[in-house]
């Protein structure tokens, strides 16, 4: 009778840093490309925060210092209140309303639209599905003038009803992004709740809705990073400085013959990116986990 003899320590041990070795050396070249990369998308952001603790003489000054030698941190306040004639805590203001609003509006409208494509039984379904598909394929400049109009006739222009109201109707890409994710839910689980007695409001509000935070989240971030840098919008059917929104106030800072306050505005702007950074940090494993697993069931 033959025994089988214990593989030698050597040979697995030599495999086993092989494999350690291939590890790092693609953990080494996956951060060497990554890190440039990183540094390019954070530049922009970089010089704009070092554009607004410099003096105007030293915006354009050569070679450039990204790091000022004495930061002017008095440019924040000057941006903010030195302008009399933009108030920019109103214009936050209109920009905070119409972000919350349409957050919210989306978040109802695109929830109730994405579960009856999910799971209503019902005849033309995908039908209709493939069209609310197709007006994504539809340019937003080939919309302007119908929209103008209508919101003209409807008496809604220099008001933030043409921002507000829209929202309530649904997003098609929203709408795509929370279906996927109301796909993956188990089936089971809604035959269950079906005999406990439950109808279709209690089904979504008690475990769609639950289930579906990393999806509820990314729709949120999505909604408030595009509502709060809204610009053609509001410059499009505002007028009045009352019912501005922020990015429509930053654009005063552009003098009329290319005197512009570059270290002004940019310390405004850095104010503005502030709500933005704090929502992605505190939403992005929410964001990461919902972008990742919202396109597993077609």
């Amino acid at each position: 009778m033959t025994t089988l003899s214990p593989p030698k320590r050597k040979h697995s041990t030599a495999w086993r840093k092989s494999i350690k070795g291939r590890r790092a050396i693609g953990i080494i070249l996956t951060f060497a490309l990554l890190i440039p990369i990183g540094i390019v998308f954070v530049m922009p952001f970089i010089v704009m925060v070092s554009t607004a603790l410099k003096p105007l003489n030293q915006v354009f000054a050569f070679p450039p210092r990204l790091i000022p030698e004495t930061p002017q941190w008095q440019n924040f306040p000057d941006g903010w209140y030195g302008y009399g004639y933009v108030d920019f805590t109103t214009c936050t203001w209109n920009s905070l309303k119409i972000t919350v609003n349409n957050i919210i509006g989306n978040l109802v409208s695109c929830t109730l639209a994405a579960y009856a494509f999910a799971r209503l039984k019902a005849r033309g379904k995908n039908f209709f599905f493939a069209i609310v598909l197709a007006t994504m394929l539809l340019p937003t400049e080939a919309l302007v003038v119908p929209q103008y109009v209508l919101f003209n006739r409807f008496g809604w222009l220099d008001t933030h009803l043409p921002l507000m109201v829209p929202p309530w109707f649904g997003w098609p890409f929203f709408i795509f992004l929370l279906r996927q994710f109301f796909l993956t839910i188990p089936e089971e689980l809604v035959d269950a709740a079906k005999i406990d007695g439950a109808g279709h409001a209690r089904i979504l509000v008690q475990i769609f809705v639950p289930l579906s935070k990393p999806a509820l989240a990314t729709l949120a971030i999505f909604a408030f990073i595009g509502n709060w840098n809204n610009f053609f919008g509001p410059l499009l059917y505002l007028r009045t400085p009352d019912v501005q929104t922020l990015p429509v106030c930053l654009v005063q800072y552009q003098g009329a013959y290319g005197n512009t306050d570059w270290h002004l505005m940019m310390a405004v702007a850095t104010i503005a990116v502030i709500p933005v950074l704090l929502i992605f940090i505190f939403g992005q494993r929410y964001f990461v986990e919902g972008i990742a697993t919202s396109g597993v069931k077609g």
